[in-house]
């Protein structure tokens, strides 16, 4: 507001006090160190960030560069974005998991998997109300949580439980109050893969207490040794309690083009697309077209790329076990999540081995007060990078 009178030289902006009370975010603050020691000419080896290194197939590219010289996508494209896109996406939750999804109510595609869970407890939760969300997780379940005024309570996912959550262990009190829960499984930061009694026991508690579950599925394509990781949407029951997110992301090494979704119960895909309308204008139409592409397309690119990820895994995990780093080869994701060794913290050790080594692993305590004592290396940096860094970690050791 502009108010009457002398006006001071500096103009100064105040953030909103719920910018100020998120904490910096956990990948920027390592970029920022990152970037000042290669600043100062030093070799840095980034297993930071998951970011796939490999690229995205031949064929999507190419659907991209046809299209976009098209110039009727070149307009809005609207919140639900292209029917096409939103019947390819049922048609791989029918092939991938037997699960069926009306594509015109319980679809709705997204500027990438984080924009939507961010905004979800913006369309769904009260301010005061819980959000239960993992200890460690992936930072915008809290984050998301904060910026709707609600409070995150935490769910923590420990060694001894596999890293699945305790529904035991939630205080009746906190669940009367709790609006949404997140789970996410493969799990990042931990690598956990969820059973199906998991699931079955985030549903009954769902339903116990009227809570809406959002579960996060960015890494069910990625996974080793035979696994085949389950979907959420599967258990009986679950779409009437629950969505899924899921994104081209990590399955077709498409993160830059932000494109996702989300699938399940159709009152929260409404409510959700309703936030949106206010907030977006929908994704660029070519970048639906790629991933129409990249669903229905040849997948025989995700099977070469699962080969070397395992690869990746095993020269990582065997160096570090070789070293006397007491380190489980993880049956999904691209990450290993490893103890800390010696005691330390797992910021002191991060930064340790940044300071000494020269390589970004993420210190566990980033993702949440459970994951002390834990950090997080991903595999997608070239093999033979991987290599160096592992040579690397060993000599820290």
């Amino acid at each position: 507001m502009f108010m009457e009178g002398k006006v001071s030289d500096t103009w100064c902006v105040d953030n909103a006090e719920r910018l100020k009370a998120l904490p910096p975010y956990l990948f920027a603050e390592i970029d920022r160190a990152k970037r000042q020691l290669e600043q100062a000419g030093v070799d840095v080896i980034d297993l930071g960030v998951g970011d796939p290194d490999l690229p995205t197939p031949a064929p999507v590219v190419k659907k991209l560069q046809e299209t976009a010289e098209d110039p009727a996508n070149h307009r809005y494209s609207f919140t639900e974005g292209l029917a096409t896109l939103r019947r390819a996406i049922a048609d791989w939750y029918q092939r991938r998991f037997n699960v069926t999804l009306d594509p015109d109510t319980e679809v709705l595609p997204l500027l990438g998997s984080k924009e939507g869970i961010a905004h979800l407890p913006l369309a769904l939760v009260n301010p005061g109300e819980y959000v239960l969300v993992p200890d460690p997780c992936y930072p915008p379940y809290r984050s998301g949580t904060m910026l709707a005024g609600a409070q995150a309570a935490s769910m923590p996912l420990t060694a001894e439980n596999q890293f699945l959550p305790d529904f035991g262990g939630i205080s009746q009190r906190v669940a009367r109050q709790a609006a949404l829960m997140f789970l996410n499984y493969p799990n990042n930061p931990t690598a956990a893969v969820a059973t199906e009694a998991c699931f079955q026991e985030a549903i009954q508690l769902a339903k116990d207490y009227q809570i809406i579950v959002a579960h996060d599925a960015a890494y069910s394509e990625l996974a080793y040794d035979g696994c085949r990781p389950i979907s959420f949407l599967q258990l009986p029951e679950a779409k009437e309690v629950g969505v899924e997110f899921h994104s081209v992301s990590k399955t077709y090494n498409m993160t830059g083009w932000r494109v996702g979704w989300v699938c399940g119960n159709a009152r929260v895909i409404a409510a959700l697309a309703q936030l949106k309308t206010h907030l977006d204008s929908g994704i660029f139409q070519p970048l639906q077209w790629a991933a129409i592409e990249a669903l229905q397309g040849d997948q025989s690119g995700l099977q070469e790329a699962l080969a070397i990820y395992q690869r990746r895994r095993d020269l990582l995990v065997e160096a570090l076990n070789a070293a006397g780093w007491q380190v489980d080869k993880p049956k999904a994701s691209i990450y290993v999540w490893a103890p800390v060794p010696g005691g330390e913290s797992s910021m002191a050790f991060a930064t340790r081995v940044l300071e000494q080594a020269h390589v970004v692993i993420t210190p566990g305590r980033g993702f949440g007060e459970a994951g002390e004592g834990f950090v997080r290396m991903s595999l997608t940096v070239p093999t033979a990078r991987l290599e160096a860094a592992a040579a690397r970690l060993v000599k820290a050791l």
